[in-house]
């Protein structure tokens, strides 16, 4: 045991000085040398700046904001606009109606945002995160309402320092009455995508709620609260998955946030008329601006990390100092790896055509799925009773429910029809009207003379077909049966 040790302490110890292998030390800064994993969050106190890249972000933000809550108040035709009516198990997208046979649909919808996803991420990193994801957005609305009830971020700073007064309470109470109206529009606005939203405000304001509508109600405006008025960053640091993979589609053509540190160091304040040859710094003046804006409270200057959400409030910082310093822009900037090397950058890379084209071929198929699928849905249920029923003439009855269903939104007439080896006759109603999103039961018998002489079951075919509409048509296979001797 000794002889192995002693090998293994000397092959260990060959490979660590081995030329070929870059010498690795453990460095560990004095101030997280020790870690409380369950230490208490520090609040993050974000500076308020303006700039091109927060222009953008408004003009994404606000579209996300204004599609969420005005679609379920507009109408299209007689109902809203987009209503997953689950008891009816009908989901109506504005002039389209899906029913859970078309379930398949949402997952090819799923696979386009993953895949939609996985391209932006391929090509600008983290844009997503920082300019249209939800979590963001809302977060951005509460910080808003913040800054306008509180005040500067060192005012709001002084305000949680002071002592509780009436002027702190007051602004407290103002600033979280502000939040709960936007968190209980935003879940009420939620249940009414579930729950026809006039409807809704009719029972919420008379107190007739359904306690379910309440509950979820009552559950998402506190999620909301929560969420953008609280948890804010930590959402978007441990609870979302999307920082932890993003990695791993990354490449060195991804355009990410960085800061230049061959232009930027050696850092230090000057004035304003010093030129950074002349006192021997590099352009950055270690201002921290683009720390105090930074919503995850990073350092964009010590590399790229995960909890960047790609925002770029940190650039449009930048650039105001860099302005002020009459310093070229761009200190922060969105680019490349390669091109912090010095390298070329490349926009089409193979990932990339072939996450698009990926794309581009699923939204072809699911447009065609949606624009060829059956606007009828028809099933036949035989009667369980018995195979056959033998009249007093001797003719052979089967006898069958059909169950016709309606998916268009708009009321249809319609006529059955048979194909069978044999001449059969339909008994009872052949033409019937089925109202918008209605499924009907038909009975339906069908007739084989007794002068036919058939023996033994043999197929059938069953057609029912818009009458407006001869290519509308959808047929369902059964059996006939009459005795077999």
């Amino acid at each position: 045991m000794n002889a192995e040790n002693s090998a293994s302490a000397r092959l260990t110890s060959d490979k660590a000085n081995s030329p070929d292998r870059i010498p690795v030390e453990e460095f560990v800064p004095a101030e997280v040398s020790e870690l409380d994993l369950y230490q208490k969050r520090e609040k993050i106190y974000t500076r308020k700046i303006e700039g091109f890249f927060q222009r953008i972000r408004t003009l994404t933000g606000w579209p996300l904001l204004a599609g969420y809550f005005l679609l379920p108040w507009l109408q299209w035709g007689d109902r809203q606009s987009v209503l997953f009516d689950l008891p009816a198990r009908q989901f109506h997208v504005l002039g389209f109606t899906f029913w859970p046979q078309d379930l398949s649909m949402l997952a090819w919808v799923l696979i386009i945002a993953a895949f939609t996803l996985f391209a932006v991420t391929n090509f600008a990193g983290r844009v997503w995160c920082g300019f249209s994801c939800p979590q963001t957005v809302w977060t951005s609305i509460f910080m808003w309402i913040e800054q306008k009830v509180e005040g500067s971020r060192n005012q709001r700073i002084k305000l949680d320092a002071a002592p509780w007064s009436a002027n702190k309470f007051a602004k407290k109470v103002l600033k979280h009455s502000m939040w709960l109206t936007v968190a209980f529009y935003t879940g009420f606005t939620f249940v009414g995508y579930f729950t026809p939203i006039l409807d809704l405000s009719y029972s919420f304001f008379t107190f007739s709620v359904n306690p379910w509508a309440g509950f979820w109600i009552a559950f998402f405006t506190l999620a909301t609260y929560g969420n953008a008025g609280y948890l804010r960053e930590q959402v978007c640091l441990y609870m979302c998955p999307y920082a932890r993979f993003q990695s791993a589609m990354f490449d060195p053509n991804t355009l990410i946030i960085s800061y230049d540190p061959k232009r930027g160091e050696q850092r230090g304040s000057r004035k304003r008329t010093d030129k950074s040859a002349d006192v021997g710094l590099g352009d950055c003046i270690d201002c921290e601006l683009c720390v105090q804006v930074c919503p995850t409270g990073i350092d964009i200057r010590n590399g790229l990390q995960y909890q960047c959400i790609g925002c770029a409030l940190c650039v449009d910082a930048c650039n105001s100092v860099m302005e002020k310093m009459n310093y070229p822009k761009n200190l922060i900037s969105y680019t490349t790896e390669n091109a912090l090397n010095g390298q070329p950058s490349k926009i089409m890379r193979p990932r990339l055509i072939a996450y698009i084209v990926a794309v581009v071929v699923m939204c072809g198929l699911l447009a065609y799925r949606i624009v060829a699928r059956e606007t009828i849905e028809l099933s036949v249920l035989r009667d369980r009773q018995a195979l056959y029923y033998k009249t007093e003439q001797g003719d052979i009855d089967n006898r069958y429910t059909l169950k016709v269903a309606n998916k268009t939104q708009n009321n249809h007439r319609y006529q059955l029809s048979v194909s069978a080896p044999h001449t059969v006759e339909l008994v009872g109603s052949v033409e019937f009207q089925i109202l918008s999103g209605e499924v009907v039961d038909i009975p339906i018998t069908l007739r084989l003379a007794a002068q036919q002489q058939v023996r033994g079951p043999f197929n059938i075919e069953f057609q029912a077909q818009r009458l407006d509409a001869e290519d509308d048509i959808v047929s369902h296979e059964s059996r006939f049966f009459a005795p077999a001797e």
